[in-house]
């Protein structure tokens, strides 16, 4: 049997990345999930959710924004094409991955994921628009978003470590308390679209359908699960130095602290301030921010060191198990 030869296996025969290389392809991925995120806040905080009338084209007989549609078509067309940026950044990914010597598959696999993520956001977009904006398809839109730039992060921290099976850093209760910090943050970021589907930026002038609840409730049960995140973000932080973990550790617990400090002031800040558009800008990337600060802290909980003589064998998982053995 011939085996045919792809674009991947190709380059891979023939370069093999460094691990700072190979990190630095999965960081700008990372660093490509978060500028998309904020850029499509932009399009919705300038009124621009609508400048291009359809998808995939930008109006009906035209691929491109036309003078006609004006700033704001300028606007969502631009956003649009910075998808491909994405796309290369996560393509770039994707070769690093395929790359490394010895190869690994689940790596390569988290790669590639990314890829999936990207185009099938991309069709809820298109869907998005079709809707007119709907706030539930805007939502759905958001969050998709974080998915990707979960993988982009397990990927990016993947780069640096073996796929030996992973060794706890810290006691199970400690463990625990930080799956819970998890849980309760991606309650927070989905609560955030309650406020944004039910707010004031529509993303359009026209009259977009809003979610059938008043926007300053949603905001203040918002603001009670920040404030939950918080109290268990201290706790970690306390918990961590008296178990007395490792430095990176109890720096990763530091870092969060301080973006949900920084997160929460403009919160309040935008709240009390009628939500003007460069503060709820400024809260979208503090919401991408937090949540990478609190995968890292999870993620720094174990470690997958290189294989070596005496080291387990390969595990399938990639996350530390909240109910596993200390």
């Amino acid at each position: 049997m011939v085996r045919v030869e792809t674009p991947l296996s190709f380059i891979a025969k023939r370069w093999t990345p460094s691990v700072r290389t190979a990190r630095r392809a999965a960081l700008a991925a990372v660093v490509m999930s978060v500028f998309i995120i904020i850029t499509g806040g932009a399009v919705r905080l300038t009124g621009s959710g609508l400048g291009c009338d359809t998808w995939p084209k930008c109006t009906d007989d035209s691929l491109f924004a036309t003078p006609e549609q004006g700033l704001h078509g300028a606007i969502e067309f631009g956003n649009r094409m910075l998808t491909y940026v994405l796309c290369a950044a996560v393509g770039w990914a994707i070769i690093a991955a395929r790359s490394v010597k010895p190869r690994r598959r689940g790596l390569t696999r988290l790669a590639w994921s990314q890829f999936w993520l990207v185009m099938g956001n991309a069709v809820i977009g298109g869907i998005t628009v079709w809707a007119g904006l709907n706030p539930w398809s805007v939502a759905g839109h958001f969050l998709l978003a974080n998915c990707l730039l979960t993988v982009t992060v397990i990927t990016w921290v993947r780069m640096g470590e073996g796929d030996t099976a992973p060794r706890p850093r810290a006691p199970l209760p400690v463990r625990r308390l930080a799956w819970a910090v998890v849980a309760v943050t991606v309650v927070l970021i989905a609560l955030g679209t309650t406020v944004t589907g039910s707010g004031k930026h529509a993303g359009d002038s026209s009259d977009v359908p809003r979610m059938p609840w008043d926007w300053s409730d949603a905001a203040h049960v918002h603001a009670v699960a920040a404030w939950v995140v918080c109290l268990l973000a201290v706790a970690m932080w306390f918990a961590l130095r008296v178990v007395d973990a490792p430095a990176d550790t109890r720096a990763r617990a530091r870092d969060l602290l301080i973006v949900l400090l920084a997160q929460g002031g403009i919160g309040y800040v935008q709240y009390f301030n009628d939500v003007p558009e460069v503060l709820v800008g400024l809260h979208m990337l503090g919401s991408s921010l937090m949540w990478i600060a609190v995968l890292r802290l999870l993620l720094s909980l174990r470690e997958r060191p290189a294989a070596g003589p005496g080291i387990p064998a390969p595990a399938t998982g990639d996350l530390p198990e909240p109910a596993a053995a200390h």
